[in-house]
């Protein structure tokens, strides 16, 4: 490591160095604004010369974008994608052509974005979401790509991920989360998240309820706005679904590989993005089908293989919980269904609580490796107040390992709550198959 003054570039020769070092580089981790991020961006001369896609909302941005990088790679396309947070390793969040980054890239582009930020008079500091996101951009820009992908982190108006002007930008639902921030209803949170909206740009929203918010700004921008139900929709049966929007038509579709209730509301808005990209980024109704049957994405109602059924989902909300709740009432009989669940305590836990508490039979609350996290104890008195008894444990492997000493082959295990509840949960059966 080199320490060199304010003015002068701090470098290290490890992606935990730097990690270690950026979430402590801003005096608080989240800043909203954009002024900061900007100076080092124009310092980085940072330029797209291809199309980018931002993906916003308050669920399914992980989804919407794996189907969009999924369905352009089918087409031949080479694409970067960009996704937040990470489950296991910091590269998830940078993929080149469907594989994640190296650590040697990133310390590169870290390199660049502090020599960038040291260039300026009074150098601003940046937060680690600011940062990193920087430098994923930067990677991505010099990669010579054909589309770029960019999920926004929180929010949308004053987001890291807005310093780019994007040729499309997708809305996909619109909710209670972060309200903190972002307000506490609906319609100041979808002014929030339509800040990703541009002038003669192509705005899609996949919410079939979009508060008038959104719709208003986006006429007073002048944007080409998308709405599910009025300029696409997509109908469906058991077999297979159909996607009609402004003069296009596609039907006899697969369902998509991603299992959940809600993602043919996602796919259909990406199926939109697509068709309205056509003239730029061109993709055949093979090209749909392919990239839908082939798209992956961890963590969200993924099904893994063995007995007794574990299911892990990311789901931290309200609106999550109750299409989780959803998905696992479509599932096949269980027997009994365990609960391993660790949350942020910022969260509205009990409005995540309510929808699976007919579902779940037994719960094992966990504490999470991060300040932010409520404890065990704390989970099980939510539980407690809704007459449903808990046990409690110090860390996320722990609490799947009771869960799986106690379950039958055909019980199921779901693992939920939050990415840290899930990202845990995966390294424990990592570490237990080495």
């Amino acid at each position: 490591m080199l320490e060199l003054q304010k003015n002068q570039p701090i470098l290290f020769t490890s992606l935990d160095q730097w990690l270690s070092r950026l979430e402590t580089a801003h005096p608080v981790g989240i800043d909203m604004g954009l002024a900061r991020i900007t100076r080092v961006k124009e310092s980085l001369g940072l330029k797209f010369a291809c199309p980018v896609i931002t993906v916003g909302g308050t669920n399914g941005k992980g989804s919407t974008c794996a189907f969009l990088e999924s369905i352009l790679l089918a087409a031949g396309y080479k694409v970067a994608c960009h996704t937040s947070p990470h489950l296991l390793r910091f590269n998830e969040r940078a993929r080149l052509n469907g594989a994640d980054v190296s650590d040697a890239d990133l310390l590169k582009a870290f390199e660049r974005v502090e020599q960038a930020r040291c260039r300026l008079s009074d150098p601003p500091t940046l937060t680690y979401f600011e940062f990193t996101t920087l430098a994923i951009m930067d990677i991505f820009a010099n990669a010579a790509v054909d589309a770029v992908i960019l999920e926004v982190g929180m929010g949308g108006r004053l987001d890291a991920v807005n310093i780019v002007d994007a040729d499309c930008a997708i809305v996909t639902s619109i909710d209670l989360d972060h309200m903190a921030y972002l307000g506490n209803t609906r319609e100041a949170i979808a002014f929030e998240k339509a800040g990703i909206f541009r002038t003669k740009a192509i705005a899609i929203c996949a919410d079939p309820m979009p508060p008038t918010s959104l719709i208003n700004h986006a006429n007073a921008i002048g944007a080409d706005l998308w709405l599910m139900g009025k300029d696409y929709s997509f109908t469906g049966d058991q077999q297979q679904w159909g996607w009609t929007g402004r003069g296009k038509r596609f039907s006899g579709l697969g369902y998509p590989a991603l299992r959940g209730a809600n993602q043919l509301l996602n796919a259909s808005a990406v199926i939109a993005a697509l068709i309205a990209l056509h003239d730029r980024l061109p993709v055949s109704a093979q090209d749909i089908r392919n990239g839908l049957a082939l798209v992956e994405l961890p963590g969200r109602f993924q099904v893994l293989p063995g007995r007794p059924t574990v299911v892990l989902d990311v789901a931290h909300n309200p609106h999550a919980a109750a299409t989780l709740a959803e998905s696992i009432e479509a599932m096949a009989y269980h027997p009994y269904t365990y609960a391993v669940f660790g949350a942020m305590a910022d969260k509205d836990i009990d409005g995540v609580l309510k929808p699976l508490l007919n579902t779940v039979d037994y719960w094992y609350c966990t504490d999470l490796p991060t300040p932010r996290a409520a404890s065990a104890s704390d989970l099980a008195k939510h539980l407690c107040a809704f007459n449903k008894e808990a046990l409690v444990f110090m860390d996320p492997g722990a609490a799947y390992q009771a869960a799986l000493d106690k379950a039958g082959e055909g019980d199921r295990i779901l693992v939920f709550g939050s990415f840290y509840t899930v990202s845990g949960v995966m390294a424990y059966r990592n570490n237990q198959a080495h």
